[in-house]
């Protein structure tokens, strides 16, 4: 199983270096907008076709959306970027992870909803004023609590990387089998359970509010055109297959994410090692997803 992980590991890792060194994840963001425009223009048809009553009209409307979402989340997002990030810098389940994915996928979903039924009905904004606000303010906002999760990430692998009692004995104390010191039965790094224990409900809450906060303009446009059309309720679904279709992206992340962070680890010998790896990974992951969410927020600004 170790050696199924790392060469797993391996094959992943080598697969995105070629990816970034022959420019071939340029060539995937420019198919993907360019995907993305043309499913636009398909749903645009397909609510005519709604509208017009065409018999499997809603199959191919639902097919659409789904589509858009993928080719939506295939492209630059900040999704991905949290997603993959946190699972490269925590011990996180696949499952679980995965689960985190879908739920931010759908609440984004929800964001738009909640969004254009406030602003129709409640608030009487404009089509424009809605997309002005997602773009505007919910975008550069998300992207901010996308940083803000990667410093916060870099933060406690520094302070476990900076633990006093861990450093000032690790040299003369050899940890036993179950991560306690042979010498004085202190823990000096955090235990192999530790590390591989599922994070709690504030983890998820804050992973998935910093994705939602921002609401997919491909459901908004799908919101408006259905409630100005009548049919909400179709929109609603819309939404959440685009939802679903962004979801299909971020778990395939999330679960790259943990099969390299597992295929590295894998590699280490022991759980005394791994133990003074985690946080570097950890402080490491988090840099990185700040740096890079930081860089979407001034594009976005």
């Amino acid at each position: 199983m170790r050696r199924a992980l790392i060469l797993l590991a391996a094959l992943l890792a080598v697969g995105l270096a070629a990816l970034v060194l022959t420019g071939a994840d340029d060539m995937l963001l420019r198919w993907a907008m360019e995907e993305q425009r043309d499913t636009q223009n398909a749903l645009a048809r397909a609510l005519r076709a709604l509208r017009a009553g065409d018999p499997g009209a809603m199959a191919a409307f639902a097919a659409l959306c789904f589509a858009y979402g993928f080719f939506h989340a295939a492209g630059p997002g900040h999704g991905k970027i949290l997603i993959g990030g946190y699972g490269a810098a925590r011990r996180v389940g696949p499952w679980r992870l995965s689960g985190i994915a879908l739920l931010s996928s759908l609440a984004q979903a929800l964001t738009a909803i909640l969004l254009v039924a406030a602003g129709l009905w409640v608030l009487g904004w404009s089509r424009e004023r809605m997309t002005g606000l997602a773009e505007d303010s919910f975008a550069p906002l998300s992207f901010a609590l996308v940083a803000l999760v990667g410093l916060w990430l870099a933060w406690r692998g520094a302070r476990a990387l900076g633990g006093g009692h861990a450093h000032a004995h690790a040299r003369a104390h050899a940890p036993g089998p179950d991560g306690l010191c042979t010498t004085c039965g202190h823990a000096h790094a955090p235990a192999p359970a530790d590390l591989e224990r599922a994070t709690g409900w504030r983890d998820t809450a804050m992973l998935v509010g910093a994705v939602a906060v921002r609401p997919c303009t491909g459901a908004l446009f799908v919101l408006i055109l259905t409630a100005q059309m009548g049919i909400f309720a179709t929109g609603i679904a819309g939404a959440l297959a685009m939802g679903l279709g962004t979801a299909s992206v971020t778990v395939a992340v999330a679960i790259a994410a943990v099969t390299l962070r597992e295929g590295a680890l894998a590699s280490l010998p022991g759980s005394a090692a791994i133990a003074r790896v985690q946080p570097m990974i950890e402080l490491g992951a988090g840099i990185v997803i700040a740096l890079l969410a930081g860089r979407l927020a001034l594009g976005v600004i």
